[in-house]
């Protein structure tokens, strides 16, 4: 017997009207559906197809065998990482790496925006909008080698820090400085980036609203407070939602970069010990595992959030 949501859709695809209006809109707008065309290739090729690999991560892996070939041998693989001696270490500083870009980069790019809004200067707006868009496009190869050199013994910051009598520190060298300068780092190359969408979603709000404020007497702050906001919440509940989904998914690329033996105490995530299993040990099947592990988690995270804020409020994702 098949399910009574699959014969609905059945029978509604099968009305005629349904199909006339379907082939109608398809000669109308054919154009516009060939485009599609390399989105959904994309995506097929690069997002979905290598999901059949997924499954070496409940099989002994072997190249000459194959992923069909392969001993299934489960969830091993899995128990394997929960017991593991880095577990606990990586997971932590996963997340409270990911805690600190929601803490500290995310709400930069909505302050950032808030203040470009109330700056009247037109060209001293476009200048700082300039000047903080640009290190989105530096290379991050770059953006590390720019913090190994200002940071180094006799870089710069040393520099100064003796010029008043300070001691030179080497930071990308301490563990407990990792977290600061990954995290700072993050703000500087995307704050100005990230502002765009809030900018724009500021540019759509009814000028009429701040007019009747300021007849109501309402200053700049409160103008702010009570127009600015929560105008732009929809737009900052969505985009908080997928950065919740993405919360476990850190640049993992910075921090191999970054990090050094010597801070791996704090510097070691999920990524970068996959990418040591994986590639440098050659530990497909365990790196796979854990790889499933850390998209299961995000999946839940975004899940989650949505749910949460489908319950108290009205802007959802699905």
């Amino acid at each position: 017997m098949q399910p009574l949501h699959t014969t609905a859709a059945k029978d509604a695809w099968n009305r005629p009207s349904f199909r006339r209006r379907a082939a109608k809109d398809f000669r109308r707008n054919t154009m516009i559906y060939f485009m599609l065309l390399p989105v959904i290739a994309f995506y097929g090729i690069f997002h979905y197809g290598p999901m059949y690999g997924i499954q070496i991560a409940f099989k002994n892996f072997s190249a000459g065998l194959g992923i069909t070939g392969s001993p299934w041998i489960g969830f091993a693989h899995f128990e394997s990482f929960f017991s593991s001696f880095f577990f606990e270490r990586i997971i932590v500083n996963t997340i409270l790496l990911g805690l600190y870009d929601l803490i500290f980069v995310f709400p930069s790019s909505i302050l950032l925006a808030l203040l470009l809004n109330e700056v009247r200067n037109r060209m001293f707006k476009r200048t700082v909008q300039s000047i903080t868009y640009l290190p989105h496009f530096i290379s991050i190869v770059v953006v590390i080698g720019m913090l190994a050199d200002f940071l180094s013994m006799d870089g710069w910051i040393n520099q100064l820090i003796q010029f008043f009598g300070g001691n030179p520190t080497p930071f990308l060298r301490l563990p407990e400085w990792f977290r600061f300068l990954y995290t700072s780092s993050a703000v500087w190359q995307g704050i100005g980036w990230g502002s765009i969408i809030y900018l724009a979603a500021i540019s759509n709000i009814d000028p009429s609203l701040y007019e009747a404020a300021k007849v109501d007497g309402a200053g700049r702050l409160r103008q702010v407070l009570s127009i600015t906001i929560p105008s732009i919440m929809p737009t900052i509940i969505i985009l908080f939602i997928l950065r919740i989904g993405s919360l476990m998914a850190l640049q993992d690329e910075k921090i191999l970069l970054m990090y050094n033996p010597m801070t791996y105490e704090t510097a070691d995530v999920i990524g970068t010990y996959v990418y040591r299993k994986g590639v440098l040990e050659a530990s497909y099947s365990f790196s796979a595992a854990v790889g499933l592990f850390n998209s299961l988690i995000n999946f839940a995270l975004l899940f989650s959030a949505n749910y949460m804020s489908k319950r108290f409020s009205d802007t959802k994702l699905m």
